[in-house]
């Protein structure tokens, strides 16, 4: 049995994860590289996708689903095995990634035409996700075993990440030795709205575990909605604008959660709030339909209200609707993606809103190396957009306690119920982050822990 490392190893997007054992063949993930490596998205797969029985998606964070539809064209017909709200997500994700695809190629063919270059074509389009969505056949519960085969069991388990999120345990026989291997998926934090905490997880042999945060503690969830309200005073007390940008799927959920508490206690000041996104808002939707996957406290809320609703909040899903927003000067609370600024309506926004110093810029989210928001965040004073200088003069905060991922106490403590496993390999990080990690668990728990290379083969 081995498993190869296809994506998401020394690096924080593209997680993809091929498992071999003597009966089947099964990727855990295939997402889409990001950032600074995002041409990664067009080299082949290091493997024939045809020969792949089964794909096990832990969520529906596109770094992890977003390479599904070129699976499928490039000859995947095996099962995909998810739970029931990872599946919904994954469609609307999905779409919407085909649709910035087919946008940006249209953009950049208008640039190119008259040089006689032709752009990179998309890496799919919309018939292929449709095609990809046919093959999530398999909608699992949490904690209820699975047989892939004579040998071969799965069980996904809470991952708290976000909606529907999970782990996966597997159990593979070779002969009459079992091997348990675990592959963490993205770990949520503890002690956020919405969604439950992350289940802590059955003794294994090999565990392969995200690393993100792997060097640093978050801000508690309380100090981080603090700081959150302390960027919006700042901004509309100097009659400027707020502007969060975020991930369609959870954290915009999760900021709106918030903001009518803060309502509801009398603290949020007098504004319009935007929710900038189509996407955002289909998901948001979306989370009504599955209370079951909440935390007791969110329920509680759902059985007497809709836990995202407050009054002065907009949904702009047409264009000009957004283009409306650049006209409003101050009072706002602007929510929209791309959560890494990487593209998306945010980045008009920022253009009128960056180089004002009245105004907030609040990240709650991930900026890995090479996007725009990365750039801002290591202190850069002026940025490019849409091909102009702009200066960055609003006042920045980058509040980590909105995080989805655990930082390094919740993964140690996740990573300490998993018995005396042979041997941890960090995944999913910056390997910075990762050597700073894997000294804390070799100090705190004594495990055995590797930096697996990418495509590397690994033999357990």
């Amino acid at each position: 049995m081995k498993v190869v490392p296809c994506g998401g190893a020394k690096g924080v997007t593209g997680s993809c994860f091929l498992l071999e054992t003597d009966e089947l063949r099964i990727l855990i993930d295939c997402g889409l590289f990001q950032g600074a490596d995002e041409l990664k998205n067009y080299q082949p797969f290091p493997f024939d996708p045809k020969s792949i029985d089964y794909l096990i998606l832990t969520h529906a964070h596109v770094d992890h689903c977003g390479r599904i539809p070129l699976l499928v064209r490039e000859g995947f017909r095996g099962k995909i095995i998810s739970t029931r709200p990872t599946e919904k997500l994954s469609r609307l994700m999905l779409l919407d990634a085909s649709k910035v695809m087919y946008e940006n190629y249209k953009t950049a063919l208008k640039k190119l035409q008259r040089t006689g270059k032709a752009p990179t074509p998309p890496l799919y389009e919309e018939y292929d996700v449709l095609e990809a969505m046919e093959l999530f056949t398999i909608r699992l519960p949490y904690n209820e075993e699975f047989k892939l085969s004579r040998r071969v069991s799965l069980l996904l388990k809470d991952a708290g990440h976000i909606l529907g999120s999970s782990y996966v345990y597997l159990k593979v026989y070779e002969g009459s030795k079992l091997k348990r291997i675990l592959f963490s998926g993205d770990l949520g934090n503890k002690n956020k709205p919405i969604v439950k905490d992350p289940e802590p997880p059955e003794p294994a042999d090999y565990v392969f575990i995200e690393s993100t945060y792997g060097d640093r503690r978050h801000k508690s969830f309380e100090e981080s909605k603090e700081e959150l309200l302390q960027a919006i005073n700042y901004a509309l007390s100097r009659d400027g604008n707020v502007i969060i940008p975020s991930y369609a799927l959870e954290r915009a959920q999760e900021i709106l959660y918030v903001l009518r508490e803060f309502y509801e206690q009398g603290r949020l000041p007098r504004c319009s709030i935007y929710l900038d996104s189509p996407l955002a808002i289909a998901i948001t939707k979306l989370f009504t339909s599955h209370p079951e996957f909440y935390d007791r406290e969110a329920y509680k809320v759902f059985l007497e209200k809709n836990p995202f609703e407050l009054p002065n909040l907009y949904y702009t899903k047409e264009v000009e609707e957004s283009k409306a927003i650049n006209s409003v000067s101050s009072g706002a609370i602007i929510i929209a993606g791309s959560g890494m600024l990487d593209g998306g309506r945010v980045l008009h926004h920022l253009k009128y809103n960056l180089w004002r110093e009245e105004c907030s810029l609040v990240f709650v989210g991930y900026q890995p190396r090479g996007t725009l928001g990365r750039k801002i965040i290591d202190g850069e004073e002026k940025v490019r957009i849409f091909g102009e200088e702009v200066a960055v003069r609003a006042k920045v905060y980058t509040i980590n306690g909105f995080s989805s991922h655990a930082d390094q106490e919740g993964l140690i403590d996740w990573l300490s119920h998993t018995g005396n496993p042979k041997r941890v390999f960090l995944v999913h990080g910056e390997e910075e982050k990762m050597k700073t990690f894997s000294r804390a668990i070799e100090e705190r728990l004594g495990f055995r822990c590797s930096i697996p290379e990418p495509f590397s083969q690994i033999d357990l």
